[in-house]
């Protein structure tokens, strides 16, 4: 039996901790579309590969702290914190609202909400 949706979110948003692009990328349907609803969306499980790359350049490592998490049908809700710990030792602590659309066990939708000025402004100045 195929894992229900908010259990396929939750392992995704645990294995953040690992550090493991193709691990991460593997949740993912062929045609999945990610939305960081501040910038411009990118679909397939390549684009959505390639710009978790390019956002965790210079990053340590990135925890998501789930602090609520719920489902009606095939949509998962979550509201965390995502925490990236860059290599020059800066701590961002990011609070995200996130909605997931899962298909076939996978996730086919990614929007998270959030203000790109909480994640800018706790950036060190040059």
């Amino acid at each position: 039996m195929a894992d229900a949706p908010i259990d396929i979110v939750r392992d995704f948003c645990d294995s953040w901790a690992k550090g493991d692009l193709d691990a991460l990328s593997a949740f993912f349907t062929d045609d999945a579309v990610y939305h960081n609803i501040p910038v411009a969306p990118v679909k397939g499980r390549d684009a959505i590969r390639a710009t978790i790359a390019g956002f965790t350049t210079g990053v340590e490592s990135v925890v998501f702290e789930t602090h609520k998490i719920a489902a009606d049908g095939n949509v998962v809700f979550t509201e965390r914190d995502d925490i990236f710990t860059f290599t020059n030792g800066t701590r961002v602590s990011l609070p995200v609202a996130g909605v997931f659309e899962v298909r076939d066990g996978k996730i086919a939708a990614w929007r998270d909400y959030f203000d790109m000025n909480m994640f800018t402004s706790q950036l060190p100045t040059a």
